[in-house]
């Protein structure tokens, strides 16, 4: 129950209990507590049981449930023994209240019966019953209007006056709020007097709890006249207001003759001007309370539906940033951002163009509307539109509404937003709506972010493209270096093909002049120093004819058309032929060079010539870099994923660390690895890889503890 009720219910001289539904007591007044010598706070939780005598108990019951099913007042007889140990008899008059804020609840007013009838004057019977029955006005109904009306028509009957009308002087409710005139009497004026009105609050400024009898001659001139002016022969009034301000006041009108007022009658006005006020007070608290509320249900949805538009935002953003992130097409990314953000913020259209600083141009790449005119493809002079493009290269965003209307489009509301980065604008991005649209944050700060991402994805497309750009000026570039080696080798290929040939006939010619020449023997020595010569110039040639080669094996296989053979190949019968052609070489050197073939190694299907170049590079290099008194040793062992492997070892020497990465390069020889001065052109181990994986093997090198190895894995079967 309200704090205002139990001021309310506390100004009543009779006992009252309040009730819940479940019969218990929730509240006594004073004269409660009085008649039963107990303190509030033991007055609640008590039921009817624990109070009065247990004759009439059931009526009371009784009533008590049909004033709360039906929601009817019911009257019942209870006795019960006071706080003196006087017994005594009470007429309990039962009311349902149901407020709007909270549980309904029953208020039980009990009257000593005896007292009633015999005691207590008449008039302080009729005063009783006239502020109960107002008090229940007031408990049942926080409607202002229609309780001043019942309240007014109460206090007529209860005086037997001819009208009682009731003023309000606080805002919102000023003026004639409600009046209970009996027959043909005059009515107040309508519209209501302000000049009525400031007197009436200058006379409750004056006097709070003033009281006006029959004599009109202690009112302001104003009043005065306004009551002469309605004929009133008796008036009395009565301030209504809280702790503060006024709130109005009762006005009592006799017409039809003069009335002295009853000093009961005061008390009575008096005690129902104190309810009125307090029952003001609260409606007006809730009332404020409401509008309150209101408030904040209006600012909770506000908030809502600002929270939701913004999840709605991110997830918009997320799915813009998610697909121009993925395209590397100008074109793609600007129509994804407009599409979407049209959708997204209901605009009538967009479009977004890029810009050509150089020229002063802008072209609008991309347009989405369904009934706008299309302006795709139009390109626009950046000084022909300075206020315009000034913003948006200074990276400033705008919305604006023209004051004339476009004559294609209409009158529309636009905004206008860069795309820009760190690096600078590149374009721009506008939204287009109806000209009473006005663009809130939110929406200017996704159409922000939407910019941004379009100016990264935009940036990364240009990157890209550039790089493109320069894969493929390389990639020519590596073709043209390729033609380059191809033809240079081809041209070199066929004069030293001619030298070789001419060397076999000078080779020819010279034994059998030689043979034939008697005196042959005499000149021994110029026979040696000519087969010297003859012998540098076949193994320059031979060396010239090689490298030719290798770089032609080496073009073919980084075109892929260097040719397979696939030929069954016995290593038992195959690989001696190949270590045999190197043991002369390696004895020479002082190198012992072995080579073991495990038992259980199946039949090889592959490319046997391209076979032959790896193991006769790898065993050449082996017998170039090994020291004299070392070991070179071939090793084949058979593995069990269908693949044979392969191992050169040399001992005596080691590649450093660093450089076990490069050896495979082109061109590329280790440092200070050839201390003997052999020479060579670093194509040797370049040809090995790419000979096989060309025919699906790989090669990998190792070295430490002064060993180097070359372990070379091949598939049984050539794919």
């Amino acid at each position: 129950m309200a704090p205002e009720m139990r001021d309310l219910l506390a100004a009543i001289a009779d006992p009252v209990v309040v009730q819940d539904g479940a019969g218990c007591w929730q509240y006594g007044n004073a004269a409660t507590c009085q008649l039963l010598g107990r303190s509030p706070e033991s007055l609640e939780g008590l039921t009817h049981r624990q109070v009065f005598d247990p004759k009439n108990l059931a009526s009371l019951e009784q009533a008590t449930a049909q004033a709360w099913a039906t929601g009817q007042s019911q009257e019942s007889l209870i006795g019960l023994q006071d706080a003196q140990g006087n017994r005594r008899t009470f007429r309990v008059h039962i009311t349902r209240c149901t407020p709007i804020a909270s549980p309904p609840y029953l208020v039980s007013m009990l009257r000593d019966a005896a007292t009633a009838t015999e005691s207590y004057p008449q008039q302080r019977s009729q005063r009783e019953r006239l502020l109960g029955t107002i008090a229940q006005y007031l408990l049942q109904s926080l409607n202002p209007q229609q309780l001043l009306a019942r309240s007014m028509d109460e206090l007529r009957r209860f005086l037997a006056v001819d009208g009682v009308v009731f003023y309000g002087l606080r805002s919102p409710r000023t003026g004639l709020l409600a009046e209970a005139i009996e027959g043909q009497w005059p009515r107040w004026p309508r519209p209501e007097d302000t000049d009525l009105q400031t007197a009436l609050a200058n006379y409750c400024q004056d006097r709070p709890q003033g009281f006006i009898g029959t004599g009109l001659e202690d009112l302001s001139p104003d009043l005065q006249r306004h009551w002469r002016d309605l004929g009133v022969q008796a008036l009395m009034l009565v301030p209504v207001g809280d702790n503060t301000h006024p709130l109005g006041v009762i006005c009592v009108h006799q017409w039809r003759s003069p009335r002295p007022w009853q000093e009961w009658e005061i008390e009575a006005l008096g005690d129902v001007a104190n309810q009125i006020g307090t029952a003001m007070a609260q409606t007006d608290l809730y009332e404020q309370v409401r509008r309150l509320n209101a408030d904040l249900e209006r600012q909770v949805s506000q908030r809502t539906q600002q929270l939701m538009q913004a999840l709605e935002f991110e997830a918009t953003l997320k799915r813009i940033t998610d697909r121009v992130r993925d395209s590397l097409d100008e074109t793609q990314i600007l129509q994804t951002a407009v599409e979407e953000l049209t959708g997204a913020l209901g605009a009538k259209g967009s479009n977004t163009a890029l810009y050509d600083l150089e020229q002063g141009t802008s072209t609008i790449y991309y347009e989405y509307n369904d009934s706008l005119p299309s302006y795709q493809g139009r390109v626009a002079q950046m000084e022909a539109f300075p206020e315009v493009y000034h913003q948006l290269l200074a990276g400033q965003y705008f919305q604006f509404c023209s004051r004339e209307p476009n004559p294609v489009r209409g009158p529309v509301s636009m905004l206008a937003c860069p795309i820009l980065d760190d690096r600078g604008v590149l374009g721009d991005l506008w939204l287009i709506n109806g000209s009473d649209y006005g663009f809130n944050d939110q929406e200017i700060r996704l159409v922000q972010q939407v910019s941004n991402q379009c100016a990264i994805a935009i940036r990364q497309a240009r990157l890209y493209q550039a790089a493109q750009s320069q894969v493929k000026e390389l990639e020519r570039l590596n073709q043209l270096k390729d033609d380059f080696l191809s033809t240079v080798s081809h041209e070199l290929r066929t004069p030293v093909t001619s030298m070789r040939v001419a060397l076999q006939l000078l080779g020819v010619t010279l034994n059998q002049e030689f043979d034939l020449n008697a005196e042959l023997q005499k000149a021994k020595s110029t026979q040696n120093r000519i087969a010297r010569y003859y012998q540098v110039l076949k193994e320059e040639c031979e060396r010239e004819i090689s490298l030719i080669n290798d770089l032609l094996d080496l073009q073919r296989l980084d075109g892929g058309s260097h040719p397979i053979h696939a030929q069954r190949i016995d290593l038992t019968t195959w690989l001696p032929g190949i270590i045999n052609s190197f043991q002369e070489r390696a004895h020479s050197r002082q190198q012992q060079l072995q080579y073991t073939v495990a038992a259980d190694v199946p039949l090889l299907v592959s490319d046997q010539p391209s076979l032959e170049r790896v193991f006769a590079e790898l065993l050449n290099n082996a017998c170039k870099y090994t020291p004299p008194g070392e070991k070179i040793h071939l090793a084949v062992t058979s593995l069990p994923s269908d693949q044979l492997q392969f191992q050169v070892v040399n001992s005596g020497v080691e590649i450093p660390a660093t450089e076990l990465p490069r050896i495979f390069d082109k061109f590329y020889r280790v440092p200070s690895a050839d201390p003997w001065k052999q020479g060579g052109t670093g194509l040797g181990l370049a040809l090995v890889q790419k000979l096989l994986w060309h025919i699906g093997g790989e090669v990998v090198a190792t070295s430490q503890d002064q060993q180097t190895c070359f372990t070379v894995t091949l598939p049984l079967r050539i794919g």
